[in-house]
């Protein structure tokens, strides 16, 4: 265990500075952001006087390293997470933030920066997890996140991560699932190969799918993988508790 903490709860992300691999930025379920320079030997941590204790998502931007991302709230959906109140963005390598809207989101589950536009910005949201409404879907903004727009896709759907094709940003895949545990027809991965203007759905999951998550292979992008855990424990014939992959 290198920390940041004896017992920090739980750890939701890490993004790792991609010129200087001894500095991390790791954000916890329960408490914040924290910043190492020298490979986990020793913490720094940057959110302390943030409105916001939750976080579950952090990106560097690939074009500026000065520049970070956070999605606060967890990307989880159990009973014991923690709320957050929308995304923030640092340019200044973590030493202050600002808001940047979407703070109805609750959960982000996953910001990704274009590599080509800094103002190109896409983020997936859980929204709520046991009411309606919020600012949950897929997001994308052309102005470095002044505003937003949703992507279209079911209104009520949970969007627990977002690809994009490493070759073509038109295609692009979410990983959703439903406000609620139960038969919804969003559950499941959708792919759109124009953008954003249309989506297919071409993996449907059921009411037992708990969590779900997706990466294109780096070495084929052709191949996409998917994870996914269960909630209902007897569906799958185990006889002991805990969770499934």
């Amino acid at each position: 265990n290198i920390g940041p903490a004896l017992k920090s709860g739980r750890i939701s992300d890490i993004a790792i500075h991609p010129e200087n691999q001894n500095i991390w930025y790791v954000t916890v379920g329960s408490g914040g952001v924290w910043k190492t320079v020298n490979a986990g030997t020793t913490w720094q941590p940057l959110t302390d006087n943030q409105s916001f204790y939750s976080t579950g998502s952090i990106t560097i931007d690939p074009n500026n390293t000065n520049t970070i991302w956070l999605g606060t709230g967890e990307n989880v959906g159990g009973r014991h997470v923690g709320v957050g109140k929308g995304v923030f963005l640092s340019l200044d390598g973590g030493k202050t933030w600002k808001n940047k809207g979407l703070n109805k989101s609750e959960h982000i589950s996953k910001i990704i920066v274009n590599k080509k536009n800094s103002n190109n910005v896409f983020v997936a949201s859980q929204g709520p997890l046991w009411s309606s409404g919020g600012d949950r879907g897929l997001y994308k903004s052309i102005d470095g996140g002044d505003t937003w727009k949703n992507m279209g896709l079911e209104k009520t759907a949970r969007i627990a991560r977002v690809v994009i094709h490493p070759n073509n940003d038109n295609i692009i895949f979410v990983a959703a699932l439903g406000h609620t545990y139960g038969p919804q027809k969003e559950r499941g991965i959708y792919r759109t190969t124009n953008g954003g203007k249309t989506w297919e759905q071409v993996l449907f999951i059921d009411e037992n799918t708990g969590g779900i998550d997706i990466a294109i292979d780096r070495n084929n992008p052709d191949f996409l993988i998917a994870s996914m855990w269960q909630i209902n424990i007897n569906t799958w014939g185990l006889n002991s508790g805990g969770e499934s992959g």
